[in-house]
């Protein structure tokens, strides 16, 4: 976020702002026109004079509880970790993912190595080391047993 001319500071109130914002969403949102809903909200509550542009999108996704790599998945983290991994429906809409999973059709995975308060993408976004060990391990599992699983003829 910005106000003003941040190269030349004044102690006075700026006559414009700028503010960057991403949008996180699930499944079946809309997401062709929420630059119209957006600026329609704002006009609604008085702010007519903010404009909205998008700069990118992506689709959410989501790989169906019922599909095998999700079990499979599962039981591998659990087999490597003695635990039951969260098993999340949604990836919200901001990478790509909608390009395996709806253009190719494929089911995807995504194994987050973090936890609630590591402040990610922040400015004091951290990691801990316990964290990173037990991250290095899921993937060295769910890669192992990719490996082991048997070939198609």
């Amino acid at each position: 976020m910005s106000a003003g001319d941040i190269d030349k500071p004044a102690n006075a109130i700026p006559g414009n702002a700028s503010a960057v914002l991403q949008l996180r969403f699930v499944v079946g949102t809309r997401v062709d026109n929420l630059v119209d809903v957006i600026s329609a909200h704002l006009r609604g509550r008085g702010f007519s004079n903010v404009e909205v542009q998008a700069a990118q999108s992506f689709s959410a996704s989501r790989t169906d509880f019922d599909s095998p790599w999700i079990g499979w998945t599962a039981e591998s983290i659990r087999k490597t970790t003695g635990k039951a991994p969260a098993v999340l429906p949604n990836f919200g809409g901001s990478l790509p993912n909608d390009v395996f999973s709806e253009t190719l059709g494929l089911p995807t995975i995504w194994v987050p190595h973090s936890y609630p308060g590591c402040s990610q993408h922040a400015p004091d976004e951290h990691i801990l080391l316990s964290v990173t060990e037990e991250a290095l391990g899921i993937m060295a599992g769910l890669f192992w047993d990719l490996g082991e699983m048997p070939r198609p003829l």
